[in-house]
C-alpha cells in the first residue's frame, strides 16, 4: 500500500469517528455555539472533533505536519501535512440542517494528493487518493466511482453556491447574479456539499469567493480524481488565494473565461 493510500485509509477510519462525535452534539442542546475574532461560529463539536483528530494522526504520523481551523499549526518534517476542517459548514450545523461535512486533506511537499470529504448527518462520504479515482459510498453500501456529469452547454448548468451575504461584503456581490443569469439551475447548497455534487454529477458548477486552506484543500484530490476540477478563480490547484470553483470538466473554459476578470478579494 503506497503512503498516500495508507493515509487515505486512516482519514477515512478517523472521520467515521470525527462524525459520531459530531452527531452527538447535532440538534442538540449541548452545542456550546461561540463567535471567534472573525465573528465566525465555533461549536464544542468543531473543536472536539479536530481534537479527536490531531490526538489521532500525532499517533499515527508524528512527523506529519497539520493545518487545522481551530488549533496551532504543526511543522511536518517528512513533506506530509493534513489539511483539517473538522465541520465545513458550521451555520448549517447550528440551525440543524444537514449539509455539513469534516474534510480532511492530505498534502504531499506542496501538492494535494488525496481528500475525504465526510458527510455525517447524511452518512455519505466521497474520497480519492491520486491515481485511484473517487468514490462515493453512503450508508454501508459498496463504494462506487464518484464521476463528474458530461455536461458541456452553460445553459443547461446546475449551479450551487453558499452565501450571497458574504459574497457582497468581499467586494463581489455580482458575480452570483451574472453566473444566474447563464445556467439552468442555481440552488444554494453550498459549503463542500455544493463541491460533492460537482464530484459526484448531480451539479455542475460549485463556487465559493472567500474559501480558506481548510474549505478547499480535501476538495481538490476528490474532484480531480472525479474528471472534473476544484481550481481558484485562474484555475490553479491553490488552497492558499481565498476562493474556489469546482466545476465539470466540460464547462470549465466557459466558468473561468467569466471569473478569470473578476478583481482580487477585499481581503
Amino acid at each position: 500500500m503506497s503512503q498516500h493510500r495508507q493515509r487515505l485509509e486512516f482519514a477515512l477510519a478517523v472521520s467515521e469517528q470525527a462524525a459520531s462525535l459530531i452527531l452527538k452534539h447535532y440538534r442538540s442542546q449541548t452545542l456550546g455555539v461561540e463567535s471567534k475574532a472573525d465573528d465566525s461560529p465555533v461549536t464544542v463539536a468543531d473543536k472536539g472533533a479536530e481534537r479527536l483528530i490531531r490526538d489521532a494522526l500525532a499517533a499515527e504520523f508524528p512527523e506529519d505536519g497539520i493545518l487545522g481551523e481551530e488549533f496551532d499549526d504543526v511543522d511536518s518534517r517528512n513533506g506530509y501535512r493534513w489539511i483539517v476542517d473538522p465541520i465545513d459548514g458550521t451555520k448549517p450545523f447550528i440551525y440543524g440542517v444537514p449539509l455539513f461535512g469534516t474534510l480532511l486533506g492530505i498534502e504531499f511537499e506542496g501538492r494535494m494528493v488525496a481528500g475525504v470529504c465526510r458527510l455525517p448527518a447524511l452518512d455519505e462520504v466521497i474520497y480519492a487518493a491520486e491515481g485511484d479515482g473517487a468514490w462515493w459510498r453512503i450508508g454501508t453500501a459498496d463504494a462506487q466511482r464518484a464521476s463528474a456529469s458530461a455536461e458541456t452547454d452553460l445553459t443547461n448548468a446546475r449551479l450551487m453556491f453558499t452565501e450571497p451575504t458574504s459574497d457582497i461584503r468581499c467586494g463581489r456581490g455580482d458575480v452570483l447574479p451574472d453566473l444566474c443569469t447563464r445556467v439552468r439551475i442555481a440552488r444554494g447548497w453550498g459549503d463542500c456539499y455544493g463541491h460533492m455534487l460537482v464530484a459526484t454529477g448531480r451539479a455542475d458548477i460549485s463556487v465559493d469567493p472567500q474559501m480558506s486552506p481548510w474549505d478547499i484543500a480535501a476538495l481538490i484530490p476528490i474532484l480531480r480524481e472525479a474528471g472534473a476540477s476544484c481550481t481558484d478563480w485562474q484555475g490553479s490547484e491553490n488552497i492558499n488565494t481565498g476562493e474556489g470553483v469546482s466545476i465539470a470538466p466540460g464547462l470549465k473554459t466557459a466558468v473561468l473565461e467569466l471569473l478569470s476578470d473578476v478583481p482580487p478579494l477585499n481581503k
